[in-house]
């Protein structure tokens, strides 16, 4: 059941995708017509949101059942009494689940139109109100207070200010305006600040607006499982080499009971300071961030006693979390996948720079996880064929918990070893909207099911290091 157009790529990079999801090996195992199925259902999921939001309990601070509670009488407040329930996860215990109720196809249309950025548009459809940087364009005499209808610019074609537009545009549902045009426009106007409060969204989720924010962290469902595998330990040395904007992190220094020292890298300055925004807000004391490039991380030369930040010496750390830049296909809703192929193929490379690098930074015997929010065969399971050729000292290792699928055949890899990778597939099941009585109707046990099938394409492979050479 889809709502939205299925995603659009760049022709050569559709073209690259069709090549990965009809490999030879693929095609064998399913043969090209369910290939071909499981493929453009995956390219419908892609310009869907998830079908429920996940939030991970800061548990250094509080439990989860008083999170919880909390979290269902905000829910109740946001929703005027819809009752939409709050889900434990039962292999994620820190983790609560909120089905997301649509596409609700009945929503009336107003005469008056705002025009949102792509970006502030999949924020929307996740839960988000409008803020006033993602504002593209408005109706001409738009007023503060009217009822307006917003719709998401996919393309970007749309010009800033513009009094209309008749290019590709999505419907995200209603809201009232908060500002009129002119001072959403006005040289000296606000340029930050709420400009569209939502009353009627399409897909109906918790807005997480300084809700909560020491106690939950917003965060995709496979990303929390991430933290999970690498399983840090009190007083362990853990490094995170691609930390912002500090989700896994935060989650990294809260399973080890905030005991031990946790390093996060990002090179960008910025997101280094999110990172510390993060730590501070959900008061954890044992991450050190510093901005730094990953693939210069490896110290040659004799380190001063009392340097805390990098490069480091080989086989300084006890785990390694390598959540890699990458394509980012995986990430839903996108209608619109802008990249170029030359850029979805430069990160092969820069993914091997940086493993190479974590692999002499980790300790024998120490653990290894690669994870990656793309769908590509390129950046997850060939990346860990050439590990595995690459590095002899690596051998793959099972993954607790093992709540996705197994890994996507095309690399070579033998069943045991795709059985070993947790590939997180949207198109493992299929698109459906929820309604509130479906929701009522629905069993415990099948929605946690759901959520762990339809949420954003995602990967991991564990590694163990078993000897220093």
């Amino acid at each position: 059941m889809s709502f939205f157009p299925k995603i659009a790529f760049q022709y050569e990079v559709e073209e690259y995708l069709t090549k990965v999801f009809r490999n030879n090996e693929l095609i064998t195992a399913l043969g090209t017509q369910e290939a071909e199925n499981k493929y453009q259902s995956l390219l419908n999921h892609l310009s869907h949101p998830p079908a429920f939001t996940s939030v991970r309990v800061n548990t250094h601070l509080a439990s989860v059942k008083h999170v919880k509670k909390l979290l269902f009488e905000e829910i109740q407040k946001q929703f005027k009494g819809l009752h939409v329930p709050v889900l434990e996860h039962p292999k994620l215990q820190d983790v609560l689940l909120i089905p997301v109720i649509g596409p609700r196809r009945d929503l009336k249309k107003h005469a008056s139109e705002v025009i949102v950025g792509a970006q502030c548009g999949y924020a929307v459809l996740r839960g988000a109100h409008v803020y006033v940087p993602g504002i593209v364009s408005t109706s001409r005499f738009m007023k503060a207070g009217d009822l307006v209808s917003v719709y998401s610019d996919i393309e970007g074609k749309c010009k800033r200010g513009a009094k209309e537009f008749d290019g590709v545009k999505v419907f995200l549902g209603n809201g009232i305006s908060e500002l009129s045009r002119s001072e959403i426009f006005s040289s000296s106007g606000p340029l930050k600040g709420l400009g569209i409060r939502m009353i009627e969204p399409v897909y109906l989720s918790p807005s997480f607006d300084n809700v909560l924010p020491s106690h939950l962290f917003l965060q995709n469902l496979p990303s929390v499982v991430v933290s999970h595998i690498l399983n840090p330990q009190p007083g362990e040395k853990i490094l995170d080499m691609c930390a912002a904007p500090g989700g896994k992190t935060t989650h990294l220094a809260t399973l080890m009971h905030d005991q031990g020292e946790i390093i996060a890298m990002d090179k960008i300055a910025n997101k280094v300071k999110k990172i510390k925004q993060n730590a501070e807000l959900l008061q954890l004391n044992c991450i050190k961030a510093f901005c730094y490039d990953g693939t210069k991380a490896l110290s040659v030369e004799k380190r001063e006693d009392k340097q805390e930040g990098p490069p480091f010496l080989p086989e300084s750390f006890d785990r390694i979390l390598l959540d890699a830049p990458c394509s980012g296909m995986g990430q839903r809703p996108n209608m619109a996948y802008s990249s170029t192929l030359k850029e979805v193929t430069s990160y092969q490379p820069l993914q091997r720079k940086l493993f190479t690098v974590a692999v002499k930074l980790l300790k024998p015997g120490g653990v290894l996880v690669y994870s990656t929010c793309t769908i590509t065969l390129s950046e997850n399971e060939e990346q860990v064929a050439w590990a595995l050729k690459t590095f002899p000292c690596l051998q793959l290792h099972p993954q607790e918990p093992h709540i996705g699928g197994e890994g996507m055949k095309g690399a070579g890899l033998s069943l045991d070893q795709l059985k070993l990778l947790q590939r997180f597939d949207p198109s493992a099941v299929t698109l459906q909207g929820m309604d509130i009585n479906s929701l009522q109707d629905s069993r415990e046990d099948d929605l946690i099911s759901l959520a762990n099938k339809d949420c954003i394409g995602f990967f991991i492979a564990k590694f163990i290091k078993s000897n220093s050479k």
